[in-house]
């Protein structure tokens, strides 16, 4: 059996791959994060729900979309277990949960499943939003939604 090589730590001026650029569409979104709430966009023409943020709607290109606060509640869609990450900071993190979930109110979104319990994480599992805040850097530190399992 073979070693597995170790990647070296990353120079301290290494790029981020973690940091969301946020710019004037985006930054009620990130504002309402900080504060611990999930933004989603619903279209006034369809009125359809879609996560990522957009400027118009996906499904019926309807420039009419609003802002809306998601309840925070959503349905474990898949997930996977990353072991290996060597963008930087996500190897310090590994294991991680990476995961899809489905949001109550219709969009579905990728994020990180947290505190999954010791037997697992499961299709169906329900979740509850939780905010985590990126290490500060130059003075940005956009909380970013997880998901944890909701208690039984």
């Amino acid at each position: 059996m073979g070693t597995v090589p170790v990647s070296p730590a990353p120079p301290a001026d290494a790029p981020r791959f973690d940091l969301p650029e946020i710019d004037a569409f985006t930054r009620p979104y990130w504002d309402a994060a900080a504060e611990g709430r999930l933004l989603i966009r619903r279209c006034a023409d369809c009125g359809r729900a879609h996560h990522y943020p957009r400027e118009f709607c996906p499904y019926c290109w309807s420039e009419d979309v609003s802002w809306e606060q998601a309840s925070g509640a959503a349905t474990l869609y898949t997930w996977s277990v990353v072991h290996r990450n060597d963008l930087p900071p996500f190897g310090a993190r590994v294991p991680y949960t990476a995961a899809v979930v489905d949001l109550d109110e219709g969009p579905r979104m990728m994020t990180e499943l947290i505190e999954a319990p010791e037997s697992g994480p499961r299709v169906g599992m329900r979740l509850r939003v939780a905010f985590r805040a990126a290490d500060a850097v130059e003075g940005a530190a956009p909380a970013v939604p997880v998901f944890r399992p909701l208690l039984a």
